[in-house]
């Protein structure tokens, strides 16, 4: 599969970011649990929209995020530092919560199949009811 160079750099963006969010940042409101699930750059390599995904409540994924923001200078500069670019992107960072939609869309689906089955059983109870 080909890629074209806004894709390769994200990728690697996507490295060089997770790599320092989670070993260079020191700060304690970001959790353990945090990572850089995508990076999309603009065509001209200028801007790159980061999607984080944070594991906790709505007031810790706040804190986190605020941090983050916080420390995009020294993440941007951790970038310079580790890739060879003649225009380094600005940073934008974003919350991803695609892992939580997807945990909940896979909890209703439980659900139903579980409806489901609980409707089939009691049909089973009264179709032999039926016959006599």
């Amino acid at each position: 599969m080909k890629k074209n160079r806004s894709d390769l750099v994200a990728d690697e963006l996507r490295k060089i970011i997770s790599d320092c969010i989670l070993n260079k940042l020191k700060d304690p409101r970001i959790p353990l649990l945090t990572s850089v699930t995508e990076v999309k750059v603009s065509s001209d390599l200028s801007h790159a929209t980061c999607f984080i995904s944070i594991y906790g409540d709505e007031n810790v994924k706040a804190e986190a995020m605020k941090a983050i923001n916080h420390a995009a200078g020294f993440i941007r500069r951790e970038v310079a530092n580790n890739m060879r670019l003649r225009i380094v992107p600005e940073l934008h960072f974003k919350q991803d919560n695609s892992l939580e939609e997807a945990a909940a869309i896979g909890r209703r689906i439980d659900e139903v199949i579980a409806e489901d089955e609980r409707k089939a059983r009691e049909r089973m109870k009264n179709e032999p009811e039926q016959a006599e």
